[in-house]
């Protein structure tokens, strides 16, 4: 995670830094002031600035930071990895902002040519057929 910018309709700007391949992806998102992810990175935020005044051992006015520490350092600023599904994921959401088609896929999936709606009718067709057949069995059933 790497900056902050709070504007002025109650919103914080996250940049997460992964390493992807090699190569350093950044993944910016905006998300409410008020909500726990926004209250945790700001947490986080404020940790980092309160360590950072403690300054490390100067020897004639230039910083150097002690071998512990230095290693403590690098080690605690080593970027996330990304997976391959995360970075495809990251992609189909760029490419849906930028094309403009968020709201038409939303539009063309809530219909009744949607994946989830014929999932939820092959389900039902199955539950009905099942429990006509398990009526069937119990009327042959001798008492």
């Amino acid at each position: 995670k790497e900056s902050e910018k709070p504007k002025d309709s109650g919103k914080v700007t996250i940049t997460k830094v992964f390493d992807f391949a090699g190569e350093e992806v950044r993944v910016t998102k905006e998300v409410d002031s008020t909500s726990k992810e926004a209250k945790a990175f700001l947490k986080q935020q404020e940790k980092r600035q309160s360590a950072a005044p403690a300054s490390f051992p100067t020897v004639s006015g230039v910083k150097r930071p002690s071998g512990m520490s230095s290693l403590l350092g690098k080690i605690g600023s080593k970027k996330q990895k990304m997976s391959t599904l995360e970075k495809s994921k990251l992609d189909w959401e760029n490419f849906k902002e930028e094309e403009g088609i968020v709201e038409e896929l939303a539009i063309h999936n809530r219909g009744k040519d949607g994946y989830i709606e014929r999932k939820a009718f092959l389900e039902r067709v199955d539950h009905r057929q099942f429990e006509i057949e398990r009526d069937i069995r119990l009327s042959r059933m001798k008492p």
